[in-house]
């Protein structure tokens, strides 16, 4: 049926015709053989749903999200994926090894035209021959935006060294990572503990630890350097967060050790000896204690604004001696009054009791609506992310009620923050390996019930397995932070602006 006496052609004067011939006949075995290559009416049902990678099946998700390219990790010599909108194919993605890559341009015109609807996913999947056809995935596309970026620290997941440590932003409307900052530029010395002002995001800061320590804010635009420890105070400055005005930043003040476990399944816990709060005022580079009756007798750390600025809650636990056992140490959490006009504090009032049921709680983070607290609650101590239990749970502030969220799994979640518009709560959870915290970003309803979460996407799907540095303290973002290496150079290298003591 094809053939053809090319000896015609290589004899004719004509060479264009030749030519043309054979750029049309290449093209009709290509379309034929692509045609023949599809999964077609012939497809017989698998009877499931296809396994993929990363599982991004039953969720909600943001309408600017970058395509959620995923991995069919399905037998087969060819794969292929339908996507529908509103029951109507939108485009097909094909593929010899089961990576699905989503043009960029065309996952934004689908996920506009879906707001608001579900999308369906038919994957296709032939072996030796014969398409196979799997249940749909669905997902439902949600016209509630995710912050535009997401920033964090990115260093390799054990405790020896933080000879590789930076902290990066990624643009969640694509796949673009930058970083703000990597401690090359700061002989190596420690970066962490950034925190940005969801109400003002133009505020900004960062710390550096060891030889060029310091605290560094972007202020008018300008990355400037501060030392906010002064004579009066037994530690530094350590976990920040901004109160809503951009005025003020809560520190807590830390005496942080390492300490090693013999056991196989536990290799580490960091602890407090002793911790204080503090209060920053940007404007006057003026720091002050936190001075509560019988402070002394607690150690207070990860301080947390309501939206409205009224009150500093933080997690508190009593102070340890000598002979203490960490595996005994528990917070609860607490809140204060602020007068903002004075910078005064009124007497402390417990919201959770977790000691009494021989828990922990840290990282206490409200949604800017003000009517839930999310915090995480593991067996003990203050430093989450190396317990295996930590889980994320939810207090409504309105009675005080205690639920677990819909997001956790048997690993480590801990590290969340809310988006501004409260619909979306990014967290650390090492799910995938145990090992290595990876960023999830999970969709909150009006009523303050969490979907499943699903881990940030990548360029490519098999990224993960690969990529061994660990997510911290995920945070969004509006504003696009972009220093480059000479400013950051300089801005390390300069004098820090020392603070000076309020007392109180």
């Amino acid at each position: 049926m094809f053939f053809i006496n090319f000896a015609y052609f290589f004899t004719s004067q004509n060479e264009l015709v030749k030519i043309t011939f054979y750029f049309l006949l290449l093209t009709g075995f290509i379309i034929f053989s692509s045609c023949a290559d599809q999964p077609g009416n012939t497809a017989v049902d698998a009877g499931k749903s296809p396994l993929i990678l990363p599982d991004y099946t039953d969720l909600t998700i943001p309408v600017n999200i970058a395509p959620m390219n995923f991995q069919v990790l399905e037998k087969g010599e060819a794969f292929q994926v339908v996507v529908f909108a509103n029951k109507d194919v939108k485009f097909k993605v094909s593929s010899k090894d089961g990576i699905i890559r989503f043009s960029e341009r065309k996952w934004k015109k689908l996920l506009k035209e879906a707001v608001g609807k579900e999308l369906e996913f038919r994957v296709f999947a032939k072996e030796n021959g014969q398409w196979k056809k799997y249940q749909p995935i669905t997902n439902w596309v949600s016209g509630s935006t995710v912050p535009p970026f997401l920033l964090y620290r990115q260093l390799f997941p054990g405790y020896e060294s933080w000879k590789e440590m930076s902290i990066m932003q990624r643009n969640l409307e694509s796949f673009e990572e930058k970083p703000i900052i990597q401690n090359s530029v700061a002989e190596e010395n420690c970066v962490n503990c950034h925190a940005v002002n969801s109400k003002d995001p133009s505020n900004f800061m960062f710390h550096v630890r060891g030889s060029l320590g310091g605290t560094f804010f972007v202020k008018d635009g300008d990355l400037q350097k501060f030392n906010l420890k002064t004579s009066e105070m037994e530690n530094g400055a350590t976990y920040p967060r901004w109160h809503p005005s951009g005025k003020f930043v809560a520190f807590s003040s830390n005496k942080v050790v390492q300490q090693f476990h013999s056991a196989e399944n536990k290799k580490i816990e960091v602890s407090d000896l002793a911790s204080s709060l503090l209060l920053y005022n940007v404007n006057d580079n003026q720091i002050q204690p936190v001075v509560f009756e019988n402070g002394n007798q607690f150690m207070d750390t990860y301080p947390e604004w309501s939206p409205d600025g009224k009150y500093l809650y933080f997690c508190r636990a009593p102070q340890i001696g000598k002979n203490y056992a960490y595996s005994d140490i528990h917070y609860n959490i607490y809140r204060v009054a602020f007068n903002e006009n004075n910078q005064t504090f009124g007497k402390e009032e417990l919201v959770f009791d977790a000691a009494v049921n021989g828990k922990s709680a840290s990282f206490p983070r409200i949604s800017p609506d003000g009517k839930q607290l999310v915090f995480t609650l593991h067996n003990y101590g203050c430093f989450p992310i190396w317990h295996k239990e930590a889980d994320l749970q939810s207090i409504n502030l309105s009675d005080f009620s205690v639920m677990p969220m819909n997001v956790n799994s048997d690993f480590t979640e801990s590290y969340h923050s809310w988006s501004a518009n409260g619909h979306w709560l990014v967290f650390s959870s090492k799910r995938d390996d145990g090992r290595s915290a990876r960023p999830y970003i999970a969709y909150v309803d009006e009523n303050g019930v969490a979907q499943k979460p699903f881990v940030l996407p990548q360029e490519d799907p098999q990224f993960y397995s690969r990529f061994l540095k660990t997510y911290n303290i995920p945070e969004f973002s509006e504003t696009d932070f972009a220093f480059n290496p000479g400013t950051l150079r300089k801005a390390v290298q300069e004098k820090a602006k020392q603070a000076s003591w309020k007392r109180q």
